[in-house]
């Protein structure tokens, strides 16, 4: 029985550790990056993890704040009418602004909208995929 409870107190370690050492890839990925770079990386992700968790039909796999248009900075800010990102296997548009840290390495505030599903005969001239 204890090595029974032992095994069990042992799991959820395993599933932290693959979290973690992909959130330590990620971090030391988003180093290499110029600032304006990583913090169009970090919004990419927020974007996904917000749409995924609000009260929407979407969970989005990819997101990309640089589609339709470019995005504009504005300090630790970026602000975008072109964004997208894809879900069950389909792309769909937003926008959004957000505030980053300083560092450029966090997210401090979010906000988005999302807009019309893109057209798959787009797909290709705007860079996305299936």
């Amino acid at each position: 029985m204890k090595y029974a409870l032992l095994v069990l107190a042992a799991v959820p370690a395993l599933w932290v550790a693959p979290a973690a050492a992909v959130d330590a890839r990620f971090y030391n990925s988003l180093k290499r990056l110029d600032p304006d770079t990583r913090l169009e990386q970090v919004c990419d992700i927020e974007a996904m993890n917000r749409i995924d968790r609000d009260p929407t039909p979407y969970h989005p796999d990819r997101a990309k704040s640089d589609v339709l248009s470019t995005p504009r900075h504005i300090g630790d800010t970026v602000k975008g009418n072109g964004g997208a990102f894809r879900s069950k296997g389909k792309w769909y548009s937003y926008s959004f602004v957000c505030k980053g840290s300083p560092d450029h390495y966090k997210v401090l505030s979010f906000s988005y909208k999302i807009g019309g599903p893109i057209p798959e005969t787009k797909w290709a001239s705007y860079g996305l995929w299936r």
